[in-house]
């Protein structure tokens, strides 16, 4: 069967896709009409810090599990082995120290911006780069992630490209502008339980038309797909056990540490407590949804072979197969196909959804409401929705960019995370964890950070760096005599000898180690420019903003050396003061009748940070 000729759905099909749309704005008008109606910005963008855990839990994997993840995985394991699964040990500590970090210091300020923080710790400037960085990455992503679903839909239905780029936008971006953050997480929820139901259905039907389970292991063993632990340490090496595991954890970092978007739905749980337990509750889901993309890759290599058919939808994008797959498989079966498709935009809607919103807080946090304090909260609500339409309309825009790129859209979206990612992580960890650091230092530091990154980033553009060996093509084992088995072994020995060096090994750099790699350059260069300019000193540090790491590891130091390094203190233990909160408005109601005692244990500190700040200001 040739799914080329067949490039419509059936009624049901449309049926399934015009539900879901329907589904995601109902969802939205529901938030817009009901409760304090988006009157107010703590609504607006935070939900009035009142979800629960599950649903939180929820949209933190729908923010992440883009369309790209859906159609990026299979295609990895159908041309490169399940090598690219290992992932999953990054998941672990990816999210365990979010939870028992950042969670905790930035929760405890009660902040509405996650850049807020960077003022808080360091100075304005700091702030608005940190805003502008998270600007530009989430912008390029969603770029990304628009084109996605939209190229998908172009194959299966033969509706125009652009239009369906725009309608995916336009519908996005009204139930994120009518509902706030509510309709995000619940839109999330709902689109998160469609993704999982899409990609069951496909692999269901998928080991059924290719025989059984033992049928598929058999093919994907012997085609070489099941990759087993590469232990090899070179840091070009596009995906082995170290860049996946290790770099990885830093990746996982920038998403769910210090990116905006999951910081929001952190600041929007009841309590501090729910706020980590949702963290918890996204581990065994993100192992769900690498499983399900790494088990359909293997079930399209064992009905392909490895062979290529994207030719046939007349393109010749990387990730075409997983749509061919789709359509070959599931044509004669009424609602699967286009279920699938209510999949990937399911995906897709939530990914785009979360970065409007997010977007609309940190220009309105950070770079609106400093500059017009007197504001009224009806003109600021206002105003953050036109914002989330202008954020629509600019990633719709974007996305025209995405289809000239000729790497993956797996690999592309895990660069842009790389690039900017891994230098904005680098910030947060220089202020919460090393207290001498100042904000030229953080300046300095997220400055060659960024200039590295896209030097390394552009570099391996142009020298095409970090490629993947192409396994064979083919389900049929092959057995070698000694004599070939040797000629493997010697060819090998001479692709590492060929090996690129100087720049071009660096440009090499595999793709995983991007955050990593641009995280360590921002926190040296920052540690050394405060020590060159002199370092900040206790007193001087705004309480709150500091997690005990130091203190924690150099326990073994005299106090004398300890108070110099300026880790005497465990000020990540310390809640920030009602008084310091009300000074930078960001006390809660609850916290307003905080104890006498309370506020005198914590004065002189406040004075101190008081004075600063103003100065600063």
């Amino acid at each position: 069967m040739d799914p080329s000729a067949q490039k419509h759905f059936t009624a049901a099909d449309y049926v399934i896709f015009a539900l879901l749309l329907a589904a995601s704005i109902g969802i939205g008008l529901y938030y817009a009409l009901s409760g304090g109606r988006q009157r107010t910005t703590q609504e607006f963008l935070l939900a009035d810090r009142s979800m629960s855990c599950l649903p939180v839990s929820l949209s933190l994997i729908a923010s992440f599990q883009s369309a790209v993840a859906i159609i990026g995985i299979p295609a990895e394991i159908y041309t490169n082995g399940t090598q690219y699964w290992f992932i999953g040990c990054a998941y672990f500590l990816g999210l365990l120290i979010p939870a028992h970090v950042f969670i905790p210091v930035l929760y405890k300020l009660r902040l509405s911006s996650a850049y807020q923080y960077l003022e808080l710790r360091f100075s304005r400037a700091v702030r608005i780069c940190g805003t502008l960085a998270f600007i530009f990455q989430t912008v390029i992503y969603m770029g990304v992630c628009v084109y996605t679903p939209a190229f998908a839909l172009n194959a299966v239905t033969g509706f125009e490209l652009w239009g369906t780029v725009l309608v995916t936008g336009l519908v996005c971006t009204l139930y994120t502008t009518m509902g706030g953050l509510k309709a995000v997480i619940w839109t999330d929820v709902f689109q998160t339980v469609v993704m999982f139901a899409g990609q069951l259905a496909v692999i269901v039907v998928g080991v059924q038309q290719t025989g059984g389970v033992s049928e598929v292991w058999r093919k994907v063993r012997e085609g070489n797909r099941i990759s087993a632990l590469d232990l090899n340490p070179d840091p070009t090496e596009r995906h082995t056990f170290w860049t996946l595991g290790v770099g990885g954890v830093f990746l996982m970092l920038s998403l769910y540490g210090v990116n905006q978007a999951q910081v929001q739905r952190y600041l929007s749980a009841r309590t501090e407590k729910e706020a980590v337990r949702s963290c918890y509750m996204a581990f065994p889901s993100l192992q769900l949804s690498l499983a399900l993309g790494c088990v359909m890759g293997l079930v399209m290599f064992a009905l392909y072979c490895g062979e290529d058919h994207s030719g046939k939808l007349a393109t010749s994008s990387k990730d075409a197969m997983v749509i061919y797959f789709v359509m070959d498989m599931l044509q004669g079966l009424p609602g699967l196909p286009g279920l699938f498709v209510a999949c990937l935009f399911s995906a897709a809607l939530s990914t785009i959804s979360s970065a409007f919103n997010s977007l609309a807080t940190v220009t309105m946090e950070d770079l609106v409401k400093p500059h017009f304090p007197a504001m009224t909260e009806a003109r600021a609500t206002l105003l953050s929705k036109a914002l989330a339409l202008f954020y629509g309309l600019l990633c719709i825009a974007m996305a025209f960019l995405t289809h000239l790129m000729d790497d993956s859209v797996l690999q592309v979206a895990l660069k842009i995370f790389g690039m900017v990612g891994g230098p904005v992580l680098g910030l947060f960890c220089l202020g919460m964890f090393f207290p001498w650091a100042n904000s030229t230092g953080a300046l300095a530091g997220l400055g060659t950070g960024l200039a590295l990154s896209f030097w390394i980033g552009i570099g391996s553009i142009v020298a095409r760096g970090s490629g993947a060996r192409p396994l064979p093509v083919g389900c049929g084992a092959v057995l070698l005599s000694d004599n070939a088995t040797a000629a493997i072994h010697g060819a090998l020995r001479n692709v590492t000898l060929s090996r690129p060096s100087g720049l071009n090994r660096l440009y090499s750099l595999s793709y995983m180690w991007y955050s990593a790699f641009n995280c360590f350059t921002v926190i040296l260069t920052g540690l050394v420019v405060s020590f060159l300019t002199g370092p900040m000193k206790e007193e001087d540090v705004t309480p709150g903003t500091i997690y005990p790491l130091l203190g924690k590891l150099i326990c073994f130091l005299p106090e004398r050396l300890k108070k110099k390094l300026c880790c005497v203190t465990p000020l990540g233990q310390t809640p920030m003061a009602p008084q310091h909160k009300k000074a930078n408005g960001l006390a809660s109601p609850q916290e307003d009748g905080a104890s006498q005692g309370e506020t005198d244990r914590f004065l002189p500190e406040l004075q101190a940070a008081l004075v600063e700040h103003e100065t600063t200001v």
